[in-house]
């Protein structure tokens, strides 16, 4: 053990992401063979740290059914998702766009106190202060509740990624132990473990950088039939001055229970927490990490992929039905909305949000103008050629150095708003290379006190002042979740427009606070980027 433990001392004093990178790359090298002999692969992600991204092809145009009713406008517009995805038909008047941390926040704390059926919160941790004890304390207050008045029906299940719940001594899972002591038989704790992080890479990467190499990142907050998509953690920056989006779907009772299976399925295969603080897979499952990565993944795809196919099977005989009664002539009342959702687990082989995300910015044409915003700008070379290939207008939000998550941090992590300003200002010349300045604009987010973690974008059709889409969830248009975290995001496209003019009261309201990046932005001394970053975020860029 001497030998391993001198490796993890150096890694504990030099650590950063590009170090990981170099011992992903060992790793792969020393288990590949042995992996080949078991007849798997630990694919270890070194491949990753290459350029992998596939030249992206325009997927030819479906002549099926839409999966929701009608064939004008909109719906003929982007009825082309409804063959990749399931399609849930709502009313736009139930859908609200949440605008600040501390409104997420409020809302979640009431809707839990008020849940009567379920609770269902996927995030990628829950902090350990006194507002996230406040949301256990709600928890705690709405369980005992149902046990005083003999209905235990109600069902808590929390979906947390292992790593980061599992950070120090005082973390996500000593949050959440009283709750599942006290309330085993109606709470679960789920902790996915990716299957990247194996073997020697396990043993080597310390603590605070094993997530780099993947994680669980989906935010779902769902409350019995009404639920929050949002890209922001349950931790209280997120509460208080950690600017994000979020949207809430009101009495969804279609939408709740895809998300509420969703969540369910990622917590199958992932690791349970027990009272003791121990960990367990379910009987059956392949351990994520110990287990054979390829049956892993091929199991984990398998029970992921059922919940969409299986919505999307209901749907069609729903549909089939409606047509046979009514001939086609269906009455859509107030439901203009539809939402679609859009599921990102490349780990695990599933690239839906991927796909569904490059037809929207290859169908993008000059009619159309895209807002896209990411708190960490770093597009995948796919998405970019396709933003700077493309004939639609886009203005792109992120955040200025001051703003991001990583400003000020210590050690190796303090320069990464620095890797940042490079990638940036690579992407700003590369437009202006191009001469598309006057059709790529590229905008960041000022607010003193406050950092900026926002993602999505709004799609403005021709002619409109409002938006007609949405995306909105936890991916970030980056390498990260592309390849390495699970990741879901809801489209939504609606005629609603009271629903539409909100979208855009959101969008405005983010960008008002930006400035457009020049030329003469790179040239300011807090602009300055230091030579080793530049040679250095090239190696690290992969893994944030």
């Amino acid at each position: 053990m001497a030998a391993p433990m001198s490796w993890r001392r150096l890694l504990h004093s030099v650590s950063s992401p590009a170090i990981v990178g170099v011992f992903t790359r060992i790793s792969d090298r020393l288990f590949r063979a042995r992996d080949r002999r078991r007849g798997s692969s630990v694919l270890l992600l070194a491949p990753l740290l290459l350029e992998t991204d596939p030249v992206p092809q325009h997927v030819s145009r479906p002549t099926g059914s839409a999966g929701a009713h009608g064939t004008d406008g909109l719906c003929a517009h982007f009825r082309w998702m409804a063959e990749q995805v399931p399609a849930f038909r709502v009313p736009g008047g139930n859908i609200k766009i949440l605008t600040s941390p501390d409104q997420f926040y409020q809302t979640m704390k009431k809707l839990i106190k008020t849940a009567e059926r379920r609770v269902v919160m996927a995030s990628l941790y829950l902090g350990t202060g006194q507002l996230e004890q406040e949301l256990v304390d709600c928890m705690e207050e709405v369980l005992q509740h149902s046990q005083e008045n003999g209905h235990s029906d109600l069902k808590v299940s929390i979906l947390l990624d292992y790593t980061r719940g599992s950070r120090g001594q005082i973390n996500s899972r000593t949050m959440l132990l009283p709750l599942l002591q006290r309330f085993r038989s109606q709470m679960r704790v789920s902790l996915y473990h990716t299957p990247d992080l194996r073997g020697l890479l396990r043993l080597l990467v310390p603590q605070r950088f094993n997530e780099t190499i993947g994680v669980q990142h989906i935010k779902v907050y769902l409350f019995d039939d009404s639920v929050i998509i949002s890209g922001a953690n349950l931790s209280d920056s997120y509460f208080t001055n950690r600017q994000d989006r979020y949207v809430l779907l009101e009495n969804c009772r279609e939408v709740a229970d895809f998300f509420s299976e969703l969540v369910e399925a990622v917590g199958d295969v992932s690791l349970q927490l027990q009272p003791d603080d121990s960990v367990t897979m379910l009987e059956g499952m392949v351990h994520p990490y110990k287990g054979n990565r390829q049956h892993f993944s091929t199991m984990a795809r398998k029970r992921i992929m059922a919940v969409l196919n299986t919505a999307r099977t209901r749907q069609q005989l729903q549909r089939h039905s409606e047509e046979s009664e009514d001939e086609g002539m269906v009455s859509e009342g107030e439901e203009d909305t539809w939402v679609f959702p859009l599921v990102q687990m490349k780990p695990l082989g599933i690239r839906v949000d991927e796909q569904v995300t490059q037809r929207l910015l290859t169908d993008a044409g000059s009619d159309s103008t895209v807002y896209l915003t990411s708190g960490y700008f770093n597009l995948t070379h796919a998405y970019m050629r396709l933003v700077l290939g493309a004939g639609a207008s886009y203005r792109i939000l992120t955040a200025s150095p001051e703003v991001n998550g990583f400003f000020g941090a210590k050690g190796v992590a303090g320069a990464i708003p620095a890797a940042y300003i490079h990638i940036a200002r690579q992407f700003y010349n590369q437009v202006c290379r191009l001469g598309q300045q006057e059709r790529v604009h590229l905008h960041e987010y000022h607010r003193s006190q406050w950092t900026f973690h926002a993602k999505g974008l709004w799609y403005y059709l021709q002619g409109q002042d409002r938006p007609c889409l949405t995306l909105i969830g936890s991916p970030n248009f980056g390498y990260r979740s592309v390849h390495r975290d699970l990741e879901a995001q809801i489209a939504i496209v609606t005629e609603n427009e009271a629903l539409q003019s909100q979208l855009q009261e959101e969008q405005e309201m983010l960008y008002q606070r930006s400035t457009e990046v020049s030329s003469s932005t790179f040239e300011r001394p807090d602009r300055y980027v230091k030579l080793w970053v530049k040679l250095v975020t090239p190696l690290i860029k992969n893994f944030f």
